[in-house]
């Protein structure tokens, strides 16, 4: 009688109780090492495929089936249980890119078919033994929790609905074709998992028909994944879903997984799979990792308890995979933990609600109905600080935050997707779990789509009956969400504890047995109503609410409660004193009663012993309802209250009393200068030497500024400050200490000299002026006691090199900001090593980077050569090169990370570049049929003298504060709860110092600008002499985009901006040059005199705004006289985010990164006559505080980047210049996609 073999599923679930089930390992490895071609991808079948197909591993089911039959059979062989189908990116979105979308649905069958057949086959021969099939599903390469747009963090390229149904084409294809199981794996963002496991739960109900399921993430060599979650977060995020496992793969080897495999096997519900790459990667294809290592780890993992599943992935081969089933053979698997049944969510973090956890605040600010100030933002899309109002709840305190989007005037679908979106983006606030707050399904579903985590909604209800409870619940819980439950029914809202229980449990009842919600993840909300307002039967509420609390505690404890507090206070709005003590008293007692978690204000909680006991009495006796006349007496006393105002501070002078040590140091900690003179003086009564004073409390006080800027509590204008009282200081003992000196030298004696830590020398290479970062970094590297020898900018090679010799200088540091300084800062390393320099070299400039440093400048260069971010990075970086032990581990580190680096710029200049006529082919499409606006004037006009008062609402802020390296977008950096304080500060000062230069005179803004009849032709634009357009004047040449990214249909260049010739539109083009820089240099020496770098730095910080601020102002006038811009109506704020028609672009910068194009703007403009700005050897425009461009006015015109270009170009480029291609090759270096010959 034959044997009854059961159902796949079963006899799965049989095989995982019994044993550790092996997977394969990685079939794209095996695959390689075939080293099939690209006519053996296509085969037969796709022979005529328009595009190329190497690569695409999932064709090689129709074109090889054998091939991949026979990698199937090694694993089975090997000892797999489990085999993948060779199906990852068989998705449409996937395919697309190969063009393959529409043969889905084949390749999905046909790699099931082959897969069945190996697995049956070896099943047949032992069944004692049966072998599965998963059908593989990959994560795509689309993102859904991060954007990867760097100016719209909020955009998305594609929606969670189209990923479901992206999805839902291959599983109903994999489900069909005859798999065991599906594998959903190599998760990196969470979202699209979920939007996976949604695709999954609805193609089962919609079907009827159920597999097992297995989930897998990835997380990287920091233990997070890719959109930044730990594997506790992700787990709580998916653990909705009832799968078969949860673990994790790809990515990372066995060791770099063993604290999350770890941590999962603790907290998961569900078995726990395990399958590594072969280690980590070797940076040449491969993989460091060791078969045997790995097979012994992975066995110490299952024998410690933590595993179900193991196998391998990236670089695992047949032999790996044996060495693992090897290892695992007749260990237990791990057995499911019996958990606590505590209440979980996530956001990037996780946050788990224990016994012991304190009460859960959730922010109330970001909700539409309950924030004038948020509504506002919200109406007027100023989502930036609406932003910095959640951060605001999360700095605060807040575990979670509300975001509500309830507002008749907006769309609330847009507005919740578009926040939560840009919510996702900053860390800061994304960390914490989001309550998802919406009285309409259709904003609630819209949010769930945005949030990678475990969020929570909030709410339903059973108001509109069970049905409709129990839909909207079921969805809730496919999303992978808790719930909070409102206290009504189809009566309406429960006002009394006992209906509030009742319905509270019968909605408990349906949610746990017809929608399969836990009870953890069920919060109830019995309604917090407002007491105090004089209608007798609304005083006992809050009694009401807090016995409800107690109750549900009792007879349902591993539910959550909650609430809107300041519900409870609303008859006392307009009185911030009583409503906050009403909503701290009202917490004290509902949380004693059991109240879980509430929507709070988490920035004004009053602290319930604080309150005042005449106040706290009426409080309580209207919320108790102890006393008939409870409101009436609450509501006269708190007309006796006032909110108190801010105290004034004043000058705390208390520190004047310490001893003179410890003056000093306050003084350098804090910045104050106003005493040093008379503190030194003092100093000297005390210490037996000035050298003694700086060696002593002056070094001990710039030892904690150090400290406290290297762990993140001062700021660098605070350092800064303390840099003066310093150098004010070490110039009042400086004379006394030559004294001395000339002293002992008349007697014969020797005397002791303060020796510093290191000797830097810094510059600012050849042809390049701009120095305030320079600047900066020398002022923190002193403040650590290190000898700065600052040249100054424009300083030849060989000038660098002498100094450096001479000085015997510790370290060399070059700055730049253009890009030609980087040519230079390559000429100055392969000059060291010439000259067989062993100095370490620091490199540093905006235009700088670890990528150019790594792959241009250090390989001339023997010696250290690092590259450093900014100044709070710099006093690290420069002692560990002073210590011989640190040193040496440093430079490892360093030359391994240039050596990734380098590979993979090599695997980047690789892309997709399209030949230069195809590009043209694909410019932008303009229709020119339309009249092109005609401006007032053509030539050119002079602004001399400017007048800077008409600037100064132009400028922009933010990056003064990024030249400070204060983090943060003006104005919302002025409220940061970590860097506001010094924000302000320095705003403050800086306005101080603006507006006496703007009343002095100290700086002069000069500009000019013009419109030129003008028309493309190619990538040229040509200037004429007049409007006949007869005669040409100058030409402009530009380069066009030739690297092809995923779905780009057009290839841009800036004459594409500009009519074509043969199209018979005359069109025009604008220039021009300012400067705010006149002056600057005497302003900026008069403060380093009086030994003030703090002013200096100011000084040229606010040279550069003010620039900007002409470039913008200049912009808006030249928008008018082109005829289009008179209906603007833009404010400042509305300019500087450049809402308006048209583009700017400048030489050297993105769109047209050829420095050299500016000599034929200067010419055109006669720009050094007109404004005194000259331009280097470099093309760097002096003063720095310097902006010029071109106005193109087509409402297309838009910036870009040109990013890499292949020879075609360069040659085409070099020929239309009339320019050898070696020069064009020198200029155009960071854009080459090749090495030069």
């Amino acid at each position: 009688m034959s044997k009854v073999i059961p159902a796949a599923s079963s006899r799965l679930e049989e095989a995982l109780a019994e044993r550790i089930l092996v997977l394969d390992g990685a079939m794209g490895s095996v695959i390689y090492s075939y080293e099939p071609t690209e006519e053996d991808y296509r085969g037969a079948r796709f022979a005529n495929h328009p595009i190329k197909l190497k690569n695409c591993t999932e064709v090689l089911v129709i074109s090889q089936p054998k091939m991949i039959e026979d990698i199937h059979r090694a694993y089975l062989e090997a000892g797999a249980d489990i085999i993948e189908t060779d199906t990852f990116n068989n998705n449409p979105i996937s395919l697309s890119e190969f063009g393959l979308q529409e043969h889905v649905r084949e390749l999905n069958v046909r790699a099931v078919e082959i897969a069945r057949r190996a697995a049956d086959d070896y099943t047949k021969r032992n069944p004692g033994k049966p072998r599965f099939v998963a059908g593989s599903i990959g994560p795509t390469n689309k993102t859904l929790s991060m954007g990867i747009h760097v100016e719209d963090p909020g955009r998305r390229d594609v929606t969670f609905d189209q990923m479901v149904a992206n999805y839902k084409v291959q599983i109903a294809a994999l489900v069909e074709a005859g798999v065991d199981l599906l594998l959903s794996e190599t998760s990196f963002d969470t979202l699209v998992m979920k939007s996976c496991l949604f695709a999954i739960d609805q193609y089962f109900e919609e079907t009827g028909r159920r597999l097992p399921v297995m989930i897998s993430g990835t997380i990287f060599k920091e233990g997070r994944t890719l959109s930044a979650q730990p594997i506790d977060s992700f787990y709580y995020s998916v653990s909705h879903f009832p799968s078969i496992s949860v673990g994790l793969n790809c990515a990372v080897g066995v060791e770099q997984m063993r604290g999350s495999i770890e941590t999962l096997a603790a907290i998961c519900k569900t078995g726990v799979s395990c399958y590594p790459n072969a280690g980590m990667p070797d940076g040449f294809g491969g993989f460091e990792g060791d078969r045997d290592r790995t097979a012994k780890v992975l066995g110490e993992y299952a024998r410690n308890g933590w595993l179900n599943l193991v196998g391998g992935c990236c670089g695992t081969t047949p032999e790996w995979i044996a060495a693992i089933a090897k290892a695992v053979e007749g260990v237990a698997p791990r057995k499911i933990p019996d958990l606590p049944g505590w209440s979980t969510y996530s956001g990037m973090d996780p946050l788990v609600v224990r016994p012991e956890t304190n009460f859960i605040m959730v922010g109330e600010r970001t909700n539409i109905t309950g924030s004038k100030k948020f509504a506002r933002l919200i109406k007027t899309g100023d989502y930036e600080t609406a932003l910095a109002v959640a951060r605001d709840q999360v700095e605060a305190g807040a575990n979670i935050i509300d975001v509500n989007m309830d507002e008749g005037l907006i769309d609330g679908v847009a507005a919740m997707t578009r926040f939560l979106n840009l919510v996702s983006a900053d860390p800061n606030i994304a960390k914490v779990p989001i309550m998802i707050d919406s009285s309409k399904w259709e904003v609630i579903e819209a949010g769930l789509k945005c949030v990678q985590g475990k969020s929570i909604v909030n709410s339903i209800s059973l108001k509109e009956g069970e049905e409709k409870f129990l839909e909207q619940a079921r969805l809730v819980h496919r999303y992978g969400a808790a719930v909070v439950v409102m206290a009504f029914d189809e009566t309406g809202q429960a006002v009394l504890k006992d209906d509030k229980v009742r319905i509270c449990k019968r909605a408990h009842d349906l949610l746990v047995e017809k929608a399969g919600f836990a009870p953890e993840d069920i919060i109830f909300d019995v309604n917090i109503l407002t007491v105090g307002t004089g209608i007798e039967e609304h005083n006992n509420y809050a009694v009401e609410f807090i016995e409800a609390v107690r109750e549900l505690k009792r007879i349902l404890p591993k539910c959550k409660t909650s609430g809107g507090v300041s519900n409870v206070s609303f008859s006392y709005r307009g009185n911030d004193v009583v409503r906050e003590a009403m909503n701290a008293a009202f917490l004290y007692h509902a949380i004693k009663a059991g109240l879980d978690m509430g929507i709070v204000n988490a920035g004004q909680l009053e602290v319930y012993e604080e309150i005042p006991k005449d106040l706290l009495e009426k409080v309580e006796d209207v919320l108790l309802n102890r006393r008939p006349d409870a409101a009436d007496r609450l509501t006269e006393f708190a007309e006796t209250v006032k909110a108190g105002g801010k105290k004034d501070k004043g000058k705390d002078l208390a520190w004047r009393d310490a001893p003179v040590a410890e003056r000093l140091k306050h003084a350098l900690v804090t910045g104050t200068v106003d005493f040093i003179d008379e503190d030194v003086d003092d100093a000297l009564k005390v210490y037996p030497k000035p050298l003694s004073i700086i060696e002593g409390p002056l070094m001990d006080g710039m030892n904690v500024v150090g400290d406290l800027f290297g762990a993140g509590k001062m700021f660098l204008p605070q350092v800064v400050k303390s840099a003066r009282v310093m150098k004010k200081a070490v110039a009042r003992l400086t004379p006394l200490m030559e004294e001395e000196k000339a002293r002992a030298r008349a007697a014969g004696e020797s005397t002791a000299e303060h020796k510093a830590r290191g000797k830097i020398l810094m510059a600012t290479v050849k042809g390049d002026v701009h120095d305030i970062g320079k600047n900066i970094v020398g002022v923190v590297l002193a403040c650590n006691d290190y000898e700065v020898i600052d040249l100054g900018v424009m300083i030849p090679c060989e000038q660098i090199l002498k100094t450096a010799r001479e000085q015997d200088v510790d370290v060399i540091g070059l700055s730049g900001l253009i890009t030609p300084s980087l040519d230079e800062m390559v000429h100055v390393a392969r000059e060291m090593e010439r000259e067989g320099f062993k100095t370490p070299l620091l490199i540093g400039g905006a235009t700088t980077s670890v990528k150019h440093t790594a792959v241009k400048i250090a390989p001339q260069y023997k010696g250290p050569v690092l590259h450093v971010k900014d100044a709070s990075k710099s006093v690290g970086v420069v002692d560990r090169l002073g210590r011989p032990d640190a040193l040496a581990e440093l430079d490892a580190q360093n030359r391994a990370m240039q050596d990734r680096e380098r590979k993979a710029f090599a695997g980047r200049r690789e892309r997709n570049l399209i030949p230069l006529e195809s590009a043209r082919e694909r410019r932008s499409r303009i229709e020119w049929g339309e009249p092109v606006a005609r401006p007032a004037f053509t030539g050119t006009r002079r602004l001399e003298d400017f007048p800077l008062a008409e600037l100064v609402p132009f400028i922009d802020w933010s990056p003064f504060f990024s030249t400070w390296e204060l983090k943060g977008k003006y104005p919302a950096i002025l409220s940061d709860p970590n860097v506001g304080e010094v924000a302000r500060e320095l705003f403050e000062k800086a306005n101080a110092l603006l507006e006496k230069v703007v009343r002095e005179g100290s700086l002069k803004a000069r500009g000019v600008y013009g419109f030129f009849p003008a028309n493309s032709i190619g990538d040229d634009v040509v200037v004429y002499k007049d409007e006949s357009r007869t005669e040409e004047l100058t030409r402009f040449h530009f380069l066009r985009q030739q690297w092809e990214r995923q779905g780009q249909s057009e290839f841009r260049c800036l004459a594409d901006f500009v009519a074509p010739k043969d199209s018979g539109v005359a069109d025009y083009l604008g220039a021009f040059a300012v400067t705010a820089g006149v002056g600057a240099h005497e302003l900026v020496m008069g403060f380093k005199k009086d030994l003030d770098d703090y002013n200096a730095i100011m000084a040229e910080a606010l040279a550069d705004r003010l620039a900007e601020a002409f470039a913008e102002a200049l912009h808006a006038r030249a928008r008018l006289d082109w005829g289009y811009g008179a209906d603007e109506q833009l404010s400042p704020e509305d300019l500087i985010a450049e809402k308006y028609r048209g583009i700017r672009p400048a030489a050297g910068y993105p769109a047209c990164p050829d420095h050299t194009e500016k000599a034929t703007l200067w010419k055109l403009l006669d720009a050094e006559a007109a404004t005194g700005i000259k331009l280097t050897e470099s093309f760097a425009m002096y003063p720095g505080a310097s902006v010029s461009g071109l106005y193109f006015a087509h409402p297309q015109a838009r910036y870009f980047a040109v990013d890499f270009i292949q020879r075609d170009q360069t040659v085409d480029y070099a020929a239309r210049k009339g320019w050898p291609l070696a020069e064009v090759e020198r200029w155009l270096a960071p854009n080459l996609s090749y090495d030069p010959e």
